[in-house]
């Protein structure tokens, strides 16, 4: 990258000011885990320590409760870019994505950026996004309007490999209720009709759709309900599945077919059916800015991160950030915290998320992050290329742009 402009210096050094500040941050988020939408300690704080780094706060952003949105804004005119944090924890394991991490160095780049923009035109805005974990809190921002006026969307998220980018697995949470009919399972078992049969047909049946579903594919679930006695027929039963796929359509051909098997195991075991398919969790497959990712690599390297190749049979999940990509140029960056090969939601990588080497490794790679988002503010050439990619992918229909669907 050769030599650093006084706006990168600014950056950094503002960084390097808050450390402590940073540090504390993530531990106490790490140490006080918020499901989705309930993140209301974590949102306070995050908020709370924007407000002091001097920007403007607008808690509750776009009605939605533990989402905020922190402004600062450089000489005149220019572009906006988006920083992004999330802060929800896991059921049950905590922070094992490492939500944390995510949360202190979206709010650490937004600080380097705001330093920066004491020499440069253009806008920062600190966003922060509740419910990854399958809320989409992003989704619902997007609907609300949250990024409107915004450029450039980045946010960057541990792991146990340094990546500049990789692809994500859209995807859908969906809910299924059996009813049927309770009675005695010894003395009147003709009597009842059994809602855990249907759910337990419905496992049965995906396990066989497997067979003829792409690779990519992923249909998977757990029982919520499945009855109060071994000697009573369940009359309800429940359970929660998420179904994924390389790219939206044929994610929505697996859906279409999963709620056939749902609907088939209720038509065999006499059972009613409610299905319903979570709006906020219709995650797109993230589709990174190839310009604004090679910047960050290439100031992560500097920094001390080497950063890996993404390799072709990469593993993946699904995030609501797929959906931020589908409209403007984005960038979802991972550093590695953890032993490569180390479980995400797992307890092993929720500790390695606490850290000190987790917290190095994190400022690293979001001193990356301010420094790409500077050079976004100031090197036209580097947003047009982002905003031509964007414009391409557009055209061949693997984005879709502003208009929402």
């Amino acid at each position: 990258m050769g030599s650093r402009s006084g706006a990168h210096t600014r950056a950094l050094a503002a960084i390097d000011h808050h450390r402590d500040g940073l540090f504390e941050l993530s531990l106490r988020i790490h140490q006080t885990p918020e499901l989705g939408y309930e993140e209301r300690q974590a949102s306070t704080w995050l908020a709370t320590f924007l407000e002091g780094a001097g920007f403007q706060v607008e808690r509750g952003y776009r009605g939605i409760e533990t989402a905020y949105r922190g402004d600062a804004s450089g000489k005149g005119s220019g572009p906006a870019v988006a920083i992004l944090a999330e802060y929800d924890a896991l059921p049950d394991i905590g922070h094992a994505c490492g939500h944390n991490l995510i949360a202190m160095m979206g709010v650490a780049a937004a600080i380097g950026v705001r330093a920066a923009l004491e020499q440069v035109g253009g806008r920062v805005a600190a966003i922060g996004t509740p419910a990854e974990e399958g809320g989409g809190g992003k989704v619902a921002l997007l609907r609300a309007g949250g990024f409107d006026d915004v450029d450039v969307a980045m946010m960057i998220h541990p792991s146990s490999r340094t990546l500049a980018g990789r692809t994500s697995l859209a995807s859908n949470r969906v809910d299924l209720e059996f009813r049927g009919k309770a009675a005695h399972a010894a003395a009147q078992p003709d009597r009842g009709i059994s809602a855990l049969d249907g759910v337990i047909q419905t496992f049965n049946a995906v396990n066989a759709m497997r067979l003829t579903l792409r690779p990519d594919a992923r249909v998977h679930g757990i029982i919520t309900s499945g009855g109060s006695a071994a000697n009573i027929i369940p009359e309800y039963a429940a359970a929660k599945f998420s179904v994924r796929a390389l790219d939206r359509q044929y994610q929505q051909e697996v859906l279409k077919r999963f709620i056939a098997c749902a609907e088939g195991a209720a038509t065999s075991t006499g059972t009613t059916l409610n299905v319903t398919v979570h709006e906020n969790s219709g995650y797109e497959n993230m589709v990174p800015s190839t310009p604004i990712s090679d910047r960050w690599a290439a100031h992560a390297d500097e920094l001390g991160l080497p950063v890996m190749a993404a390799a072709p049979d990469e593993r993946m999940g699904s995030t609501d950030m797929g959906n931020v990509s589908q409209v403007i140029p984005a960038i979802h960056p991972y550093v590695a915290i953890a032993p490569e090969g180390t479980p995400g939601h797992s307890t092993v990588f929720r500790d390695a998320a606490g850290t000190p080497q987790a917290l190095e490794s994190a400022l690293k790679a979001a001193k990356a992050m301010a420094l790409a988002a500077v050079d976004v503010l100031t090197d036209r050439d580097l947003l047009e290329s982002a905003r031509l990619e964007f414009e391409k992918r557009r055209t061949e229909g693997v984005v879709r742009g502003r208009t929402m669907g």
